[in-house]
């Protein structure tokens, strides 16, 4: 146990560490998603109903795509973030009772990643962000 401790220890002296891991989970599962609707664009098609609401799966692709490396890596985080919050919106507001994407979005899960969102559009990446380690602008 003395091990786990230590652990401890050096999270308590670190607490913006857990704060880091969130963003970059956050991120890599945005990306991971715009990967999965990227994959199947004729399912996207049949979502959107046709072509006139394909642009706005080709929005939310590209968001999750590029918003979520910037969220994961911390570079321009609060960017990342305000280009994810409109699907999210859309998805909790507009689409709750149905798939935001192909299959197994619930309501709970696409609120938690809104909320997660306005987290870090509000506070920025954090100390380990690498934008802060580049000197970057708080973006």
């Amino acid at each position: 146990m003395k091990k786990f401790d230590e652990i401890l220890e050096w999270l308590s002296e670190h607490p913006n560490v857990a704060y880091s891991f969130i963003r970059i989970f956050l991120g890599t599962a945005l990306f991971v998603r715009g990967l999965v609707l990227m994959s199947n664009p004729d399912a996207m098609l049949e979502l959107a109903g046709g072509h006139d609401l394909f642009i706005w799966f080709s929005y939310i692709t590209i968001g999750h795509l590029l918003g979520g490396l910037l969220i994961a890596f911390g570079l321009f985080t609060r960017v990342g973030a305000f280009f994810q919050i409109p699907i999210l919106l859309g998805a909790v507001f507009i689409v709750s009772d149905k798939s935001l994407v192909m299959g197994g979005q619930s309501i709970e899960l696409a609120a938690m990643v809104l909320f997660l969102l306005l987290v870090y559009f509000v506070f920025g990446g954090g100390s380990y962000a690498l934008g802060n380690k580049l000197n970057f602008p708080n973006l």
